[in-house]
């Protein structure tokens, strides 16, 4: 597997995390893969054979070959056809409201494809220069012309929902939104109502999946043997805690996750 990452251009660099690749030979790339909630949005285009993705234990969907990955709250199997090679953009949470009209929360928990959410001619056009460039340095000028053209001239994000993006981005989803709103309660009705629309997902949830994610790097990447310290440093309130969240949006034990086969992508992605 060859999963590389790229940053973006300082124009976009405060709503695109980054760009990256993934290649998997067809050989090695059969196994069915379990993906777990990140926090982010993510604009993806398959230039390898399908991928399917499971709506139940046997029935799938082709994925569009250029889509929007909305935000998720529990995990998804998907299944290479054959030959993987994928380039993606990957947003911060508020990111990819900057560019289209779209409310984010319909784009949430499924795939969307590109030519919904903007001009099917350009899209078109788009999708033809992606899979024509020579290589990866090629595809990131082509997509970083076409988001610095979409970009909105006026921030379309409230300033409470990026300070509460933020926020929860720096207390790795451990602040609390009373804490966050300094007390002023009478915001709150606004922040829930506009965060579901440019975020995708309730402040709560959010904090959680970044919560989940900030444990799950810890676990990835051996800071600890104690699956109780990751617990206590990832501000949960015990291991029993730690262990439901993370089933919820993993589907299994922290145990379970490291020996897990169908885990072998979401252990590249996230450690």
């Amino acid at each position: 597997m060859n999963y590389q990452t790229f940053q973006p251009h300082q124009d976009l660099e405060a709503l695109v995390s980054c760009y990256w690749t993934l290649e998997i030979p067809a050989e090695y790339s059969a196994e069915r893969q379990r993906i777990v909630p990140d926090g982010c949005i993510e604009m993806a285009f398959i230039l390898g054979d399908d991928i399917k993705r499971y709506t139940s234990q046997d029935e799938f969907i082709l994925q569009p070959r250029a889509m929007v990955l909305g935000q998720t709250l529990a995990p998804f199997f998907i299944e290479p056809t054959g030959y993987v090679n994928t380039f993606a953009i990957r947003f911060y949470p508020y990111g990819f409201a900057n560019f289209v009209t779209t409310p984010i929360e319909q784009l949430a928990n499924k795939e969307t494809p590109l030519t919904s959410l903007f001009d099917a001619s350009i899209v078109n056009e788009l999708e033809r220069n992606i899979i024509n460039a020579e290589d990866t340095k090629q595809r990131i000028a082509v997509i970083e012309k076409f988001l610095l053209g979409s970009l909105h001239e006026q921030s379309t994000i409230d300033t409470i929902v990026k300070q509460t993006v933020d926020a929860l981005l720096t207390s790795n989803g451990t602040a609390t939104i009373s804490t966050i709103l300094k007390e002023d309660l009478s915001k709150r009705r606004q922040l829930e109502r506009n965060f579901k629309k440019q975020i995708g997902v309730s402040p709560k949830q959010l904090g959680k999946v970044i919560r989940l994610q900030s444990a799950l790097k810890m676990l990835l990447n051996k800071e600890t043997d104690s699956l109780t310290k990751i617990a206590y440093e990832s501000d949960y309130f015990d291991q029993a805690h730690f262990n439901k969240d993370f089933k919820e949006f993993t589907g299994i034990s922290p145990t379970a996750f490291l020996s897990n086969e169908q885990m072998v992508l979401s252990t590249l992605f996230y450690k």
